[in-house]
């Protein structure tokens, strides 16, 4: 940019200074922008108010933003750059992030970016994790970027075939293939930093993120390794990449998570944060040390494919009331069941948004704390130092809470203190591994705690499965075969006039035929019928009966609604009800 003052002297400099000397305002003009803002009642921001009176453009205000973030001007519509640093970055991550690699000083490791926003200032902390590279960033214009990275990366959208192919051919990978336990830390590192390594995870990761899976699988065998993803809830298999390379992955994973590169004998488990196209995603690692190698799996969690609202949950009208009847009570234990992961968590994160008002103090203690809920105070356990379940929810109890969460409960003595909270006038949530909501109270009764104590304390327990749903891009109807029929114990009469669906496979669901998916429920209230029941050791049959007399609907049924609904395959309910019930 012409006659622009140097960069030391627009950083930290106030936004308004900043325009005036990039020569894009006056000073009255400043000064009438200050003033609109002194009278809103909203406070815009100064750099939104001079947008809506036309005096700058949105570009404007964003290199006036990078400059006084300290972010030189660079020009890169028509810069050469050369191939060896355009490499750097895949074309994915350079889309992703939209940023375009112009300078790589390799003696202080020392990339230099050029972005045309200073809000994706997250992108550098992103890269340099990612790339292990320090960043430094400049700002340039929108459309230059966007020719740029037309011009650099158009023809270069690598597959993960690619990238396996040339993981294959590289001499260094290639080197450490049998060599075992002799591989020294100086190697594991350079192993780590291989380019080919370093765009492979990064496109793994970016494309699993896109995918929207939930984990994403490293696993080694003895004669392959396997890389897999789990999109709503089943594992697909990916390309396998070849066996040597395992180790340089699993370094590399644990650069990236902070994690002992060395350590090879003992289990390890991180995180990994990352802004995403403005998406706050975390990676929590778990590393296993197995036969053949480290087993590696991330677990994905994106905020933004997660809608913590009971609206959206996928209750059913009747059931949504019963659950906001449970949640408001002012003391008592509600219990949501189900096995790993059936949704219990998001569901309760619901529940607590809900809650979660000015007037209510709101603790929970989690195992891990997966989603950060602005306020609520939530402590993570720590095993390793003491601090279990049990411990850590003593402690809470004189911090004075309205509304208690027990990630889950695993023994009598976390059970005996969820009991005694709600006795003195607090609402506990918590979790139970169990196959439906009656198989909690005899999960309960095995855990040591006086059938007297939980008809006392316990108002509600929520049992949950999700299934997948049908694509609605290649949702097809279909006449059901009476097996089908057989297994949901449905008749012919039973259907008449129903309408049943499956999804045939196309582009937008990677052809499994399903996309997204969504929660079935039982909502088991207690009477006193009930209660007197569990006062004499009632069998978890016998509870199941009196609870859809009392009106639960059960979750095969509750399922067969779905599939009547056209939300979900009639494949789906069997595989995740019927086993339960039979």
């Amino acid at each position: 940019m012409a006659n622009m003052p140097p960069i030391s002297q627009l950083k930290g400099r106030p936004l308004g200074r900043v325009l005036i000397k990039m020569g894009k305002l006056t000073r009255e003009k400043v000064h009438q922008a200050l003033s609109v803002q002194k009278k809103s009642n909203k406070a815009s921001p100064l750099g939104t108010i001079l947008i809506d009176l036309g005096y700058i453009s949105d570009m404007d205000l964003q290199m006036a933003l990078g400059f006084q973030l300290g972010m030189p001007y660079t020009e890169v519509g028509t810069v050469d750059i050369s191939e060896d640093i355009i490499n750097l970055l895949t074309a994915q991550m350079a889309m992703t992030y939209r940023v375009l690699p112009i300078e790589f000083d390799a003696d202080s490791h020392t990339l230099s970016i050029a972005m045309d926003s200073a809000d994706n200032f997250r992108a550098t902390d992103d890269l340099q994790r990612l790339l292990n590279f320090k960043i430094t960033p400049y700002i340039t214009d929108t459309d230059s970027l966007e020719k740029a990275l037309a011009r650099f990366y158009s023809d270069k959208n690598e597959s993960i075939n690619d990238l396996i192919s040339d993981l294959s051919d590289d001499d260094l990978l290639s080197g450490m293939e049998d060599r075992g336990d002799s591989i020294d830390l100086s190697e594991l590192r350079e192993m780590a930093d291989s380019n080919p390594v370093k765009k492979l995870m990064n496109l793994v990761l970016l494309q699993a993120i896109r995918d929207k899976a939930s984990d994403i699988h490293f696993e080694p065998f003895e004669k392959e390794f396997k890389m897999r993803y789990r999109i709503d809830g089943v594992l697909y298999e990916m390309v396998p990449p070849p066996s040597h390379i395992a180790l340089a992955v699993s370094s590399r994973i644990k650069v990236m998570a902070d994690l002992d590169i060395a350590e090879r004998r003992l289990p390890q488990d991180g995180r990994i944060p990352l802004v995403v196209q403005g998406r706050q995603v975390d990676l929590r690692v778990s590393i296993l040390p197995t036969m053949f190698g480290e087993s590696v799996v991330l677990r994905i969690l994106d905020r933004s494919q997660v809608e913590l609202d009971l609206d959206k949950l996928g209750l059913r009208i009747k059931e949504r009331e019963v659950f906001r009847q449970l949640i408001h009570k002012p003391n008592g234990i509600v219990i949501v069941t189900g096995p790993t992961g059936s949704g219990k968590t998001t569901t309760l994160y619901s529940a607590l948004n809900e809650l979660n008002t000015v007037d209510r103090k709101i603790i929970t203690t989690e195992d891990p704390v997966e989603y950060d809920i602005d306020g609520i105070i939530q402590c993570q356990i720590r095993t390793d130092v003491g601090l279990t379940f049990a411990a850590c929810l003593r402690s809470i109890l004189r911090q004075d809470p309205d509304v208690v969460l027990v990630g889950e409960v695993r023994d009598l003595e976390t059970a005996q203190i969820s009991v005694q909270a709600s006795l003195t006038g607090h609402l506990v949530f918590t979790t139970l591994h169990t196959n439906d909501s009656p198989s909690s109270i005899a999960r309960l009764l095995d855990l040591g705690i006086e059938p007297f104590l939980i008809t006392a304390t316990l108002e509600g327990i929520v049992g949950q499965r999700l299934v997948r749903k049908i694509c609605t891009n290649c949702k097809t109807e279909f006449k059901p075969n009476e097996e089908s029929l057989i297994e949901l114990e449905l008749s012919q009469e039973d259907i008449a006039g129903r309408s049943f669906y499956y999804g045939k496979g196309c582009d937008y669901c990677n052809n499994t035929g399903y996309r997204g998916r969504m929660g079935i429920y039982e909502i088991m209230t207690l009477n006193d019928e009930m209660r007197e029941a569990i006062m004499d050791r009632a069998s978890s049959n016998v509870l199941r009966e009196m609870a859809i007399k009392n009106g639960m609907t059960s979750m095969r049924d509750a399922g067969i609604t779905a599939i009547f609904d056209g939300l979900t395959s009639i494949d789906e309910v069997v595989r995740e009800t019927v086993m339960d019930e039979m």
